[in-house]
């Protein structure tokens, strides 16, 4: 079939044929989800939702298949796959799978390729990703004695990097080729207590700087732990307010408060260190280590809630009036703090929590920060509705922190009471590359029992960023 079409010019007439096979192209191209716009949706300029329309839960989830099987949120229209299911954990057949209890962790490798999930009894389990197709492809549990959460490296995609708690030493291992590798062993700088171990271990993203918090236990630890590639060990004992090592200025900070330690974690730079207090102190009342100097700062006014560091600045709630009051602060200037949201709704009679991943921060510490939120108020019911009173309430979003404007993206509801303990709650790592967002679920108590008749499982679940 041919479409002929005439115009005239001065010299005459004009005579255009198009074929059919033009016409096909263009209207297939006119309806096809692959336009330049889509192609241009992606970190760090989304293309979801901005706007602060209440958007209630749909009536019953969505029905999930198996691990592998890719839904379609229905609200937000973003793809969401099911990476663990109840066979996952062949130990424990019908067992949780969780992914790390800090959203701060960087459990995803440099190119989004491969990442890992937890199992409750601790193991970590290793997968392979295809972006393209978010195919997951479990490779199975990671072959080491590590203690805690370990970390992916921000400079090789095939490394990770762990402590091993008894030995108290820091670690490499080579997913491509298996080798484990000793990179530091805390007892070659300092004499630990009988019953001390190595915990949390974070380490900059050129992979030269790495911390790890020290002591018996998470809330008893007491010191945290610096080891330079080029200078060797640093610390900073919490309990005592001594700084010592092998570089850098040595002696008592001026400071008088005197911790121990709940969580630490250090930003991309390798030159500040945020710590949290351990129980029975308060947790808001974190302090700042700039690790090159003397330098120990407590965070006096909106330090509220969970937080994560980029390379120079740290992003945390304020605790007024919501808790989507969220402050941007230069960390070696606590009291410089901006609004990351603007005309925050006031949040009249209720709360809700969340937990914060910025691992694609870039040296500027300007990529948005990702989030997934809970309420402590939602229902325990299978398959009831969770709890909306206002915008990004049990969603999974990002926010621009670039100083351009306060866009808020909404991606997916996250389908999570978060009333089956600390794990239940849908804690998420974002991807190096901000084009994905791991979290846990419990898909609203529709996954099966933990096998104990009290709580209900959780899965490992993957949200697509565009």
């Amino acid at each position: 079939m041919e479409i002929r079409m005439k115009y005239k010019r001065a010299s005459g007439m004009v005579v255009i044929v198009i074929g059919t096979a033009f016409i096909l192209s263009a209207i297939a191209k006119s309806f096809s989800p692959a336009t330049s716009q889509d192609k241009s949706c992606g970190p760090p300029n989304y293309c979801a939702r901005t706007d602060r329309k209440v958007e209630p839960y749909p009536k019953t989830p969505p029905v999930l298949g198996p691990s592998g099987s890719i839904i379609t949120d229905p609200n937000f229209g973003s793809r969401i796959l099911r990476v663990t299911d109840e066979k996952t954990d062949p130990r424990r057949p019908g067992g949780p799978l969780i992914t790390p209890s800090s959203a701060e962790q960087n459990n995803w490798n440099t190119n989004s390729t491969k990442f890992y999930v937890m199992t409750i009894g601790g193991r970590d389990l290793l997968y392979d990703f295809d972006p393209s197709t978010m195919t997951a492809r479990s490779k199975g549990p990671l072959d080491v004695a590590w203690g805690g959460e370990p970390q992916f490296s921000y400079a090789n995609p095939n490394i990770l990097y762990g402590v091993d708690r008894k030995q108290a030493a820091f670690q490499q291992y080579d997913v491509s080729s298996g080798r484990l590798t000793n990179v530091h062993n805390i007892s070659d700088c300092l004499k630990l207590e009988p019953n001390d171990g190595a915990h949390a271990i974070t380490v900059s993203a050129d992979d030269n700087r790495f911390m790890a918090n020290v002591g018996p236990r998470q809330d008893g630890n007491y010191l945290i732990y610096i080891y330079d590639r080029q200078q060797g060990c640093r610390w900073y004992n919490t309990r005592t307010g001594e700084i010592g090592g092998k570089w850098g200025p040595k002696g008592t900070i001026t400071m008088p408060d005197r911790l121990l330690i709940h969580n630490a974690r250090m930003s991309k730079s390798g030159k500040f260190v945020y710590i949290a207090r351990g129980n029975p102190q308060p947790h808001h009342r974190w302090v700042v280590w700039e690790v090159e100097t003397m330098s120990v700062t407590l965070c006096n006014s909106e330090c509220d809630g969970h937080r994560a560091m980029g390379y120079s600045h740290l992003v945390g709630a304020s605790g007024k009036q919501s808790p989507m009051d969220l402050k941007i602060r230069s960390l070696n200037h606590m009291d410089d703090t901006s609004s990351l949201v603007s005309d925050v709704p006031r949040t009249n009679g209720y709360w809700y929590d969340m937990h914060l991943s910025w691992n694609n921060a870039n040296p500027e510490d300007t990529t948005p920060i990702c989030l997934s939120t809970y309420s402590p108020g939602n229902p325990n019911t299978p398959g009831t509705p969770l709890s909306v009173q206002g915008p990004w309430e049990n969603e999974i979003d990002c926010l621009e922190t670039d100083g351009k404007g306060s866009k808020f993206w909404r991606f997916a509801h996250n389908y999570s009471t978060a009333k089956n303990g600390f794990w239940s709650t849908p804690r998420g790592n974002v991807s190096q590359d901000g084009r994905f967002f791991m979290f846990t679920s419990d898909w609203q108590d529709q996954l099966g029992e933990t096998g104990d008749g009290k709580k209900f499982r959780t899965d490992v679940f993957i949200v697509e960023l565009k």
